[in-house]
């Protein structure tokens, strides 16, 4: 979540066809894969521009459907897609735009599933960070956006199957072998004569994922402007393992009490959290507070991390599931002599 460069960062811009990633998240969230997508007369004639030349009442699965809204740009798809899923194309905006505020996005307002022109159809490259992070967290977006090539077979309007090449030239050579970057894993590319050229691109690079987003430029500075970005973030900032660097909150000291102290801890760091900083710097450079805001059965805590006033990371403080061993002397605090009604003596442990 850490933002390594911005410019401009909450400028509305319109996003053109950038917009499909969160078509594609909605739609992954909302279907299976293997359901059965039938285009309408307005998923045909309601859309123009890129597209895989579908017909009236053709059927394809979900899958097809998405490999074509993100590889090809398919704006015919993602109609029917948000048809499917939504029920209708008006609901399926709704619910696009009650996505954003969810993901914390400010600025943003959708009015379609393809990104066509609409000049109430705008987001700013912060908030477009944030829908392309969310969807970087599927694990189907991420297979999907990193496909080079995917072939549709043949429908029940189409006798031959239809073959899909991702026009992200960072990651497959669409048009020019040019604008191949070697750590690219996936994007989205959008372009009308008013939006401009558009681009999210993702990349991993020493265990490091960054997404980069690049609005209302002229082509080829989509490409050359996403390149630098990566380079700079990438020669200048590094990746820490909070679990693994973290000694700020362990105790100092082990006290060794004997076989009673056979039980791990009850809390511990997020294993999977990290942190970004420049290369310059070093892990307790970063500084660090605990917070209560997003507390659960499972997380207790967050530890909040910032640097040069910037936040740049932060860490669950997550229950291990630890159970104490029970032990009938353990802070026994008192046994008294109780008598019951038969005059008998009975013992009474009282635990606390």
């Amino acid at each position: 979540g850490t933002v390594l460069y911005e410019k401009n960062s909450d400028e509305r811009n319109y996003p053109a066809s950038i917009t499909k990633i969160m078509t594609t998240l909605l739609a992954l969230e909302n279907s299976d894969l293997n359901e059965v997508v039938t285009f309408s007369d307005d998923a045909i004639n309601n859309t123009e521009g890129s597209g895989i030349y579908r017909d009236y009442g053709e059927q394809m699965t979900m899958e097809q459907c998405l490999y074509a809204v993100m590889l090809n740009s398919a704006n015919e798809c993602a109609y029917a897609v948000a048809e499917h899923v939504g029920g209708t194309v008006e609901h399926f905006v709704d619910m696009m735009n009650e996505k954003a505020a969810e993901l914390g996005c400010t600025n943003t307002h959708f009015a379609n599933p393809h990104g066509l022109f609409d000049e109430n159809h705008y987001t700013t490259a912060h908030d477009m960070a944030l829908i392309a992070k969310a969807a970087y967290q599927n694990e189907t977006f991420r297979i999907i956006t990193g496909t080079a090539r995917y072939t549709i077979p043949p429908t029940n309007k189409h006798d031959e199957p239809t073959d899909l090449q991702n026009h992200n030239e960072m990651l497959y050579p669409f048009k020019t072998l040019k604008y191949r970057y070697e750590y690219c894993t996936g994007g989205k590319t959008g372009y009308t004569d008013i939006a401009r050229s558009t681009l999210v691109t993702y990349a991993e690079k020493d265990g490091m994922s960054l997404v980069c987003v690049v609005m209302h430029t002229e082509s080829p500075n989509q490409w050359t402007d996403s390149r630098n970005l990566f380079d700079y973030a990438f020669d200048n900032f590094q990746l820490f393992n909070i679990a693994d660097n973290e000694t700020r909150y362990m105790d100092s000291e082990a006290v060794e009490v004997g076989a009673l102290n056979n039980n791990k801890a009850f809390v511990d760091i997020d294993a999977n959290a990290n942190i970004v900083l420049p290369k310059t710097t070093d892990f307790n450079d970063a500084a660090s507070e605990i917070t209560y805001d997003d507390v659960s059965e499972n997380v207790v805590g967050t530890l909040a991390y910032t640097y040069a006033g910037r936040q740049v990371g932060k860490a669950d403080i997550v229950t291990t599931g630890a159970v104490v061993d029970g032990y009938i002397f353990d802070n026994q605090s008192e046994v008294e002599q109780e008598t019951d009604t038969e005059e008998e003596t009975v013992s009474t442990v009282r635990i606390r």
